[in-house]
């Protein structure tokens, strides 16, 4: 436990602009320090200097250099102090954190569809580059955000464009978008390209728009097992000691952030999610 809690050193690799106000940012370990490998699904805790820290989803797992990337929006005192960094400042790190990942081994060889909203697409792009790995398994991505210029990860996008059917959704209309709407409008069009009825559902995104997909896929009738969503709420200390997490008998931190939906509509049972 206390090499969860003792933040280790790190440097900023690379960054670039991803989208309004977002940015993706590449850490490396400094000196001997190693980063321990990670699972699609889990989480890190980043320090910054003088302002805290805060809980980000892995954008790209630890490589074997402990090389790690996360796509990061401005949104408050911490990440407006994080912006003001440079390429070879040193941050603290701590983690991996989080038991519930994406259920790799069980989606192999399915029919998947990923459904995200705005920055939900970066906790899902770790799986969606696992799963396209498996040559047998049918993946196809509905992502929704509000115009162009809030969507993120461009280039990782770019690449899955080659890979796998997309749509983009929008909430506002805009020159050269042809799906406008939320995610949910655009269903069965995205089935269509799939190929059939989806065996699991990935989602990640606000919370009404997981839950209202959940809900629309038990309706046709997909199992709750297979319907998993990724809930990056109020995660703070990382190892459940703080409580800002606490889901009925679950912290987030520690037993999610991934949970299948049966699995969150019995947690549900005993307090509110938000």
């Amino acid at each position: 436990m206390n090499g969860l809690l003792i933040p280790q050193p790190i440097r900023i690799a690379e960054l670039y602009e991803d989208g309004e106000d977002s940015r993706h940012f590449t850490f490396e370990p400094v000196g001997d320090t190693s980063i321990q490998q990670a699972k699609p699904g889990q989480f890190f805790n980043l320090t910054v200097p003088g302002h805290g820290e805060a809980a980000f989803t892995y954008l790209s797992l630890p490589d074997s250099d402990g090389r790690c990337s996360a796509l990061i929006r401005k949104v408050g005192d911490l990440t407006s102090a994080l912006f003001e960094r440079s390429k070879g400042d040193l941050l603290g790190y701590r983690g991996p954190f989080g038991q519930g990942i994406w259920p790799l081994d069980q989606l192999k060889g399915k029919r998947v569809l990923v459904l995200a909203g705005g920055c939900g697409l970066a906790p899902l792009a770790s799986i969606i580059e696992a799963l396209l790995a498996d040559n047998e398994t049918q993946l196809g991505l509905i992502y929704g955000s509000r115009d162009p210029a809030n969507q993120n990860l461009e280039r990782e996008r770019a690449a899955w464009h080659k890979q796998l059917p997309i749509i983009e959704a929008f909430d506002l209309p805009a020159a050269g978008t042809k799906y406008i709407g939320t995610p949910l409008n655009h269903i069965d069009a995205i089935l269509a390209q799939l190929g059939g009825e989806p065996e699991a559902v990935l989602t990640c995104g606000p919370e009404v728009m997981m839950n209202a997909a959940a809900d629309l896929f038990i309706k046709r009738g997909l199992s709750g097992d297979n319907i998993w969503l990724a809930l990056e709420r109020r995660m703070h200390c990382g190892v459940g000691l703080c409580g800002h997490c606490y889901l009925g008998s679950s912290y987030v931190c520690v037993d999610g952030p991934v949970y299948s939906w049966n699995e969150l509509t019995r947690l549900r049972g005993t307090t509110t999610a938000t």
